[in-house]
Order: C-alpha cells, then sequence, then structure tokens
C-alpha cells in the first residue's frame, strides 16, 4: 500500500513517545520487574500492538490488517527465542535484574533502527531484483532446517566476535558502577562492563533480525506493514522478557515450533510464483504451529517450577559519569 511520508513521521513520533514514555514514566528509578508489572505491560503492548492492526484493517482493508498481524505474530514469536539468549547474556556476565530493564530499553532502541536499514533494503532489493526472494526463501529454508537440528546447542557468549571487538577497542573497567555504562575513571572516560552487556545485546538481536526481516518479507512486501509489525513485537520484548524469565526453560519444544514457522515462510517465498497462500491460511498455520509447540512444552515441563533472578540494590543513571580513584 502507498502510505504519504507524513504517515511514516507519525508513526516514528508515535514509536519515540512511547519509548520516551516508558523510559521517563514508567520506568523512572531503575528497579526488580515484577512477574505482575511485566504482565500487566506485556498486555498494553499486546493491545497496542493489536489496535494497530485493527486500525491498518480499518484504513487499508482486511489484506493489509491480515498481512500486518501475520508479520506481526511471525516477529512476537521468534522474539520469545531472543529472550532465551538475553536470559543467558544476563546470566553469564551477572546483570542484576534491577539494571536489566534499562540494558534492554537500550538495545530495543538500536534494534529498530537496524531493523528500519534492514527492512529498507530488503524492499529495494525485491522490487529491484524479484529473483533475491528464492535467495531469501532458501535461507529461511535452511535457517530452520538448522534450527531443529541444532535447538539443544550451547551458546558462549565470551565467544562472541563483537564483543572481543569491543573490549579490545574500548578501555573498559573491571569494577561495576551500578546501571551506567559510562565512567570516567583518573580523568579518562572508560565503558562499563554493562555497556559490553548492551553491546553483545545489540549483535545478537542484529543476527535475529536476518532472519526475521526475511520471514516477514514472506507474507507481505510493503515496507510500512513490515516495519510497523516489527516496531510493535519489538517494543513488547522487554515486557515479554520478564514476563517468561523465570519459565523460560520451560519452552522445551519452542524452537521446533518457530523452525517449522520458518521452514513455512521459507517455502511460501519460493513458491510464491507458482502458488499463492491466503494471507489467513499462513495467519493459521504460523498460529497453529507457534501454539502446539507452546502447549506440548508446557505439557512435558508442568513439573518444572520457575525461578526468579536475583536482585541487587542499586540505582543511578545509565549514561552519567563520575569520578573514579
Amino acid at each position: 500500500m502507498a502510505v504519504d511520508l507524513w504517515v511514516w513521521g507519525a508513526f516514528v513520533g508515535l514509536i519515540l513517545f512511547l519509548l520516551g514514555l516508558d523510559l521517563f514514566v514508567f520506568h523512572r528509578e531503575a528497579h526488580e520487574v515484577s512477574f505482575r508489572e511485566a504482565t500487566k505491560f506485556s498486555v498494553f503492548w499486546i493491545a497496542l500492538g493489536l489496535a494497530f492492526g485493527a486500525l491498518i484493517f480499518a484504513w487499508q482493508g482486511p489484506r493489509a490488517g491480515g498481512e500486518y498481524l501475520a508479520g506481526y505474530l511471525i516477529e512476537k514469536s521468534l522474539a520469545v527465542d531472543n529472550i532465551f539468549v538475553f536470559a543467558l547474556i544476563f546470566g553469564y556476565f551477572s546483570v542484576p535484574a534491577k539494571y536489566q530493564h534499562r540494558v534492554l530499553f537500550w538495545g530495543v532502541v538500536g534494534a529498530l533502527v537496524f531493523r528500519a536499514a534492514f527492512i529498507a533494503g530488503g524492499a529495494a532489493l525485491l522490487e529491484s531484483f524479484h529473483w533475491t526472494i528464492y535467495l531469501f526463501g532458501a535461507f529461511l529454508v535452511l535457517t530452520g532446517i538448522r534450527m531443529a537440528r541444532h535447538r539443544n546447542e550451547e551458546m558462549h557468549p565470551e565467544r562472541n566476535p563483537a564483543l572481543r571487538l569491543f573490549k579490545r577497542l574500548v578501555p573498559t573497567t573491571d569494577e561495576e558502577h551500578g546501571q551506567r555504562f559510562v565512567v570516567r575513571h583518573a580523568g579518562r572516560l572508560m565503558a562499563t562492563p554493562l555497556l559490553a552487556v548492551l553491546v553483545l545485546v545489540e549483535t545478537t538481536d542484529i543476527l535475529f533480525a536476518v532472519d526475521s526481516i526475511p520471514a516477514i518479507f514472506a507474507v507481505t512486501s510493503d515496507p510500512f506493514l513490515v516495519f510497523t509489525s516489527n516496531a510493535f513485537a519489538i517494543l513488547g520484548l522487554r515486557a515479554l522478557y520478564f514476563m517468561l524469565a523465570g519459565m523460560i526453560e520451560r519452552f522445551v519444544y519452542l524452537k521446533v515450533g518457530l523452525a517449522a514457522v520458518l521452514v513455512f515462510v521459507g517455502a511460501k517465498m519460493l513458491l510464491s510464483d507458482v502458488i499463492e497462500v491466503p494471507i489467513w491460511a499462513s495467519l493459521l498455520a504460523i498460529a497453529t504451529m507457534i501454539g502446539v509447540s507452546v502447549l506440548v512444552s508446557l505439557r512435558a515441563t508442568a513439573d518444572r517450577a520457575p525461578a526468579r533472578p536475583e536482585v541487587v540494590e542499586e540505582d543511578e543513571a545509565p549514561f552519567e559519569t563520575e569520578a573514579v580513584g
């Protein structure tokens, strides 16, 4: 659908407003996000995302509304996979629970910027070179197969190339400084370990975007629908993380469901010139794959009790500098 430039501007303004509301009102003070608070915000962000889908439906019709919803569902589902990795990163670096939201907030800001660039690039490629749709499709099928085969593969955050490069190029302190990303030590600005965690979270999300962006292009080629569905799904990622943080180990079959979704949308891309899958059929297939994998996981792990992350008491602003030593 053709969208005027002012509509793009208005949507970006809405996103900035929501981010500001989240940072300066809802989470002005650093604190551990409780399950109850996370659930409330998850409901809020999901309701907001669905309300925007209803607006698209009323504005552009059922096809555009269905494409937005399918893209939102794909991104939201793949976001749950991000949660596994974020929990691993926070656990490995022993990030206190009360500072995790701030890291995820700035991670989301970066994710929105990078994904906007990926979407613009992907849309330009598909418009100029139609054959790239087959590359995207084959990539998604292979990624889905690999995800299913290596779903229990261990991750090692310390081996991340971006993190190694960051530590080599950026002076970093060994001491923790609350939720600050930068401090002044002996008159010299230095990064804190929390900034290194942010870099790792950001680069990890970029890798996830390599899967999710082509997957959404499988259900819609409209850049506006791709970006808006991505944005609303990502905005709710932090609340979803804190809601599921204590029970992520229960989703033992979720990767199988996600792998099936990637193979499905990849095959849909590969066969797009031969078979046109109705958007309602795509929605039903994606929802079924994710729903079944979640239900089977919860049933198989019904005897596992959730665990909450530790709480460490400190409260400081993220980018302030202080004199140390």
